[in-house]
């Protein structure tokens, strides 16, 4: 099994790895919340500006105006500002989240590290 490298039982030992395990597994948890709060965080102000551009640029600029003129210019900054800022937030939220699940998901259930030494191939063994 994992980490049975033979010898005698001791509890103690066993004690401290299990502590050790323990303390991980919290500290694991720990980063996983405050992975998920930093997407939630992204989402909140998405949706928060999403909300200032629009009453902003489209509400206060272009209809409330009146002017034909001013509307198409609110349209166009909307347009420019909700690409240029919340598409670009999108992007990095949706990155952000596929880095998180690759790394820390695969890392934390995967990831032992009680394997065996890389031991390339050499041609120069085999003469």
């Amino acid at each position: 099994g994992h980490g049975e490298h033979g010898g005698e039982y001791n509890f103690s030992d066993h004690l401290i790895t299990q502590g050790i395990h323990t303390i991980e597994f919290v500290l694991g948890a720990v980063s996983n919340t405050a992975s998920y709060l930093r997407l939630w965080a992204l989402s909140l102000a998405h949706a928060q500006l999403a909300e200032v551009f629009w009453s902003r640029m489209i509400m206060q600029y272009g209809v409330n105006t009146g002017s034909p003129a001013m509307i198409v210019v609110g349209v166009a900054v909307w347009a420019a500002a909700s690409f240029g800022v919340l598409l670009c937030m999108d992007v990095l939220e949706c990155f952000l989240h596929a880095l998180r699940l690759h790394w820390v998901e695969f890392q934390n259930k995967f990831y032992n590290a009680d394997g065996y030494a890389f031991d390339p191939l050499s041609f120069a063994e085999t003469e």
